[in-house]
């Protein structure tokens, strides 16, 4: 009897892409591809042996080293699943099913421009007088974590306080500013800081810093170069350089919606 090849088994193919395609990207974002590559060979030695040559023996127990195997991973890689799976839930697609549903109710642009503005003119100026400033604003997931780095401020936000924190001589304007729902939520606080080579060898310390938060948190952050007075927006694991006032509002507005 033939094997008949339907629209299911082309689903099926499909699906097991996409699932082999979106651990690779998990396993590529925690620099664990020799672990990938490791976990591939062994699958397909495992259904070599159990399906195709028919080893009992060495089937059953390679059988039991997957079952061991798949909890073995979940424990070691719970921190990458965690923010795989947030990130999933956090994807513009599923949100906006759950706006649809009533469940995320969207900001309305004038309250959305009473908290983008400040932050806009103050990189502005920190631009023009080549004071180096790294702002970071949350999103979905907290940063309770980073915030407890730092001092809490919680203030609203303001052109004025952004510019006085990010003063030279201020006490904190080493550190990293967290924004939180329209408020200064706390100011010097310490960020992890990224390990990737391609990054440009002109950026400093704050770019790093801003990659590392944007590649474990759904974050936006916002960079003031105190060499060059460029502002860099690090997002999603990846850096936009040299931006105008116009396309930093005009992608925090995007963004932030």
């Amino acid at each position: 009897m033939l094997f008949e090849f339907g629209i299911k088994d082309i689903i099926d193919i499909v699906l097991v892409a996409l699932m082999l395609y979106y651990i690779y990207r998990l396993m590529k974002a925690s620099r664990s591809m020799n672990i990938f590559i490791g976990i591939m060979v062994f699958v397909v030695l495992w259904l070599l042996v159990s399906q195709v040559l028919e080893m009992r023996l060495l089937g059953s127990i390679m059988d039991k080293l997957v079952s061991v195997g798949v909890i073995a991973l979940i424990v070691l890689f719970q921190e990458d699943i965690r923010k795989f799976l947030f990130n999933l839930g956090a994807h513009r697609r599923i949100k906006s099913i759950t706006r649809f549903l009533g469940r995320d109710k969207q900001q309305d642009s004038e309250s959305l421009k009473k908290i983008i503005m400040p932050i806009v003119m103050s990189c502005l100026n920190m631009s023009k007088r080549k004071v180096g400033a790294l702002i970071v604003i949350e999103r979905d997931m907290p940063l309770d974590d980073v915030v407890n780095t730092g001092e809490r401020i919680d203030a609203r936000i303001s052109q004025q306080l952004i510019e006085n924190i990010f003063f030279k001589n201020s006490p904190l304007h080493d550190g990293a500013m967290i924004i939180s729902h329209s408020h200064i939520k706390a100011a010097g606080c310490i960020l992890p800081v990224s390990h990737n080579l391609d990054i440009p060898k002109e950026l400093g310390l704050r770019h790093r810093a801003a990659l590392g938060i944007s590649q474990e948190s759904d974050c936006i952050a916002i960079v003031v170069s105190e060499e060059t007075g460029g502002i860099t927006i690090a997002m999603k694991g990846e850096l936009k350089i040299r931006l105008s006032g116009e396309k930093l509002e005009s992608i925090l507005t995007q963004e932030m919606m």
